[in-house]
């Protein structure tokens, strides 16, 4: 048996056996819309940082093309939400912002870059922005190359990582999915081509204590379920499992206990924004969050021993964006 196979069976053991969450359902305490003004708000994230939250969104007419601009929304209990910054870049999209902190302690944000000619895609390229505060923050900077959707990055141990998917700017039979690290989050280099098949995009990235790196990953061809994948240092040997659903707008985050939970847009029999707990081989969303039509991206944080979840949804009419608090 290959080493790489050893050292998944252990670890998928670890994470799977004993822990408290993977034997409870979880709880939707309450939820209720904290944006709406824009005319199209959806692809979520969420950051609690210097005793507030911060939850970032896209602000277009719809959910495609355009015209998008990244807002951002503050709140120090959850309740009350005001506007602490917008980001635009003249005649380029902006869409799917995700937010962390850096090594050095500010707040980032990278976002996909598209353009547009008479509706059709023409290019991209990922844009980062920071903030020492969350209240004023720099111009939208391209990073990575062209062609390229840095969808989420995860700082650990004074470096970034993120997974790059190269479609659908050109039409190809196949996506690729391109490991990239960072020790300041503009310059960016290769680590490692991630072997992953049915067009894999959207993809998170966690860690263990010990620097295993976690992954999961959305496919769009095949199957289409999700991939999850394991890597140590320095994280150019993974190994891949598939798990049983298709995941849209994929999130997940390691619990204080050592279980996992994973949320994002489910399919069947409905599209709703759910969640359940997740293992290196296994996902079962069992709770469904209030949502609908054009519905995902969730935003996780784990603060105070409750889930807190930002998402969007479009079930009471024009989409929105929500706050959940689960119990776990």
């Amino acid at each position: 048996m290959r080493m790489g196979h050893v050292f998944f069976i252990v670890l998928a053991a670890a994470l799977i056996s004993g822990h408290a969450f993977s034997q409870s359902t979880p709880e939707l305490l309450s939820v209720k819309a904290i944006w709406e003004q824009g005319e199209h708000n959806a692809f979520t994230d969420l950051i609690y940082f210097s005793d507030r939250w911060f939850c970032v969104f896209r602000e277009a007419t719809g959910h495609v093309k355009g015209n998008g601009t990244i807002r951002i929304i503050s709140s120090v209990d959850g309740e009350a939400w005001e506007s602490t910054g917008l980001l635009s870049e003249e005649g380029i999209d902006l869409r799917d912002p995700k937010i962390c902190l850096t090594a050095d302690n500010r707040l980032t944000i990278t976002m996909g870059g598209s353009l547009y000619k008479d509706g059709h895609l023409l290019n991209r390229r990922p844009r980062v922005s920071f903030s020492s505060q969350g209240n004023e923050w720099t111009a939208p900077s391209p990073i990575c190359e062209d062609g390229d959707w840095l969808w989420r990055t995860t700082w650990h141990k004074g470096t970034a990582y993120g997974v790059a998917y190269s479609g659908p700017v050109a039409e190809k039979d196949e996506w690729e999915l391109h490991l990239k690290s960072s020790e300041d989050g503009l310059i960016w280099r290769e680590l490692t081509k991630l072997e992953v098949t049915g067009k894999p995009n959207e993809t998170t990235l966690r860690f263990q204590a010990d620097g295993t790196m976690m992954a999961l990953i959305r496919r769009e061809a095949g199957t289409r379920n999700a991939w999850f994948g394991l890597s140590q240092p320095p994280y150019t040997r993974w190994e891949f499992k598939e798990l049983e659903y298709n995941i849209g707008g994929p999130n997940f985050l390691l619990l204080p206990d050592g279980s996992m939970i994973a949320a994002g847009r489910r399919y069947e029999p409905e599209v709703k924004t759910a969640l359940g707990p997740l293992t290196t081989e296994h996902y079962a969303p069992v709770l469904e969050l209030p949502s609908g039509g054009d519905t995902s991206y969730p935003g996780l944080v784990w603060h105070d021993e409750l889930l807190w979840v930002s998402y969007y949804a479009s079930h009471e009419g024009k989409s929105k964006i929500y706050l959940a608090k689960i119990k776990l």
